[in-house]
């Protein structure tokens, strides 16, 4: 056998299939070095940023490579400082067996541990246009065709305005999502065959985001429901005093939220709760409050103990929003109104998912009510 193998070897084929095999041997091992020096390039040459990955590991056998220890810093122009807008851990980039099953060509995405980051100056919708733009082309740098799954792992984002006094730094951790059949290369029969589901810790609290969509229709297309449960006021406070000049004592904050878009119209509403308020505190660090510190603090604490609603101990309304994204949202004031007073004294609000909002609520016309505004605080159905 060896030597029937070695006069094979020394024939013109076998010398072929040898160096061949070499080659791929030696291409495999330098593969990962080659695209990490060509993804180190492409972020160093990216314009407002600068980036660096650590190391990068190849899967040929599934298709894959995966992305170890990345950060996008982004250059503040006045200054010339790198500023950190993105990070993770490790990105893995996969071809989807599911889609390939189906006759497609289609790639996942999976982020362990990232990080975004956005800061006061740059949360204008253009910027954050631009940046999600930016970061779009640079994945299609590395992966070059259709994302079709898209999973986060304990992620992080903070927004931050170093601008005020005290600095306001807020975030969301543990984020956790999935996103599935983005490229619709299975389930063709659905309206809304996308699914994206989401949760994340917000001091002490919970976010939860469930969505239906349609990423390919020509308009935004999409079913929502988003909640905020119990998330701890006091750990806001650098938000409050910075921006309401109010110290939080106590209380939670909840919301509900249903939305649905097609064609360049949406309808919704948002139903905030604020449950157990306590603004104002005459003890500890508030004798150092200055007299009208203390009498906006009282205004908003009172405001809140008058519209409270005596049997559930909360604050809250529930806000219509309707519009096109041409136009803009267009909030109800009046119903909101009419809607805290009926919590506060008559029926209160329900804290959950009222499930009435889909895309048939998007034709509906909006039936006009002639009712005066204290017949409507009155009228219990």
């Amino acid at each position: 056998m060896k030597n029937n193998l070695k006069k094979w070897m020394a024939t013109r084929t076998g010398k072929v299939v040898l160096s061949l095999l070499i080659l791929l041997i030696i291409a495999r091992i330098a593969l990962p070095y080659v695209m990490l020096h060509y993804a180190n390039k492409k972020l160093a040459a990216m314009d407002g940023y600068y980036g660096k990955i650590e190391d990068i590991d190849v899967a040929l056998y599934r298709g894959a490579y995966t992305v170890d220890s990345i950060y996008i810093n982004k250059i503040n122009e006045a200054t010339g400082k790198q500023d950190p807008f993105f990070s993770s851990h490790g990105i893995d980039l996969s071809l989807e067996w599911k889609s390939l099953f189906k006759g497609k060509i289609a790639g996942e995405l999976v982020f362990d541990r990232p990080f975004i980051k956005f800061t006061q100056d740059k949360v204008e919708l253009d910027d954050v246009a631009r940046d999600t733009s930016d970061f779009r082309d640079l994945l299609k740098d590395f992966m070059p065709i259709q994302v079709n799954r898209c999973e986060i792992s304990e992620g992080h984002v903070m927004y931050a305005d170093y601008s005020t006094d005290p600095v306001v730094e807020l975030e969301a951790n543990h984020i956790n999502a999935l996103a599935q059949n983005l490229k619709n290369t299975y389930k063709k029969s659905e309206v809304l065959p996308a699914t994206l589901q989401a949760d994340a810790n917000v001091y002490g609290g919970v976010v939860q985001l469930n969505m239906k969509m349609n990423p390919l229709a020509e308009n935004t297309t999409f079913d929502m429901d988003f909640k905020v449960i119990d998330a701890q006021l006091p750990r806001l406070n650098t938000f409050f005093q910075a921006y309401a000049n109010a110290d939080i004592k106590k209380g939670l904050f909840s919301m509900y939220m249903e939305a649905a878009a097609k064609e360049g119209k949406f309808v919704g509403y948002v139903k905030p709760f604020i449950r157990d308020l306590d603004v104002l505190d005459w003890k500890g660090q508030d004798k150092e409050d200055n007299f009208l510190r203390k009498v906006w603090e009282g205004v908003v604490g009172l405001g809140g103990k008058i519209f409270e609603n005596q049997k559930d101990d909360d604050v809250a309304t529930k806000i219509p929003l309707s519009g096109s994204f041409g136009d803009g949202i267009k909030p109800n004031v009046i119903s909101a109104l009419v809607t805290v007073v009926q919590n506060a004294f008559f029926n209160s609000l329900k804290p959950a998912i009222d499930n009435e909002i889909n895309l048939r609520k998007v034709d509906e016309k909006e039936k006009d009510k002639k009712k005066g505004f204290f017949k409507r605080i009155f009228d219990r159905t």
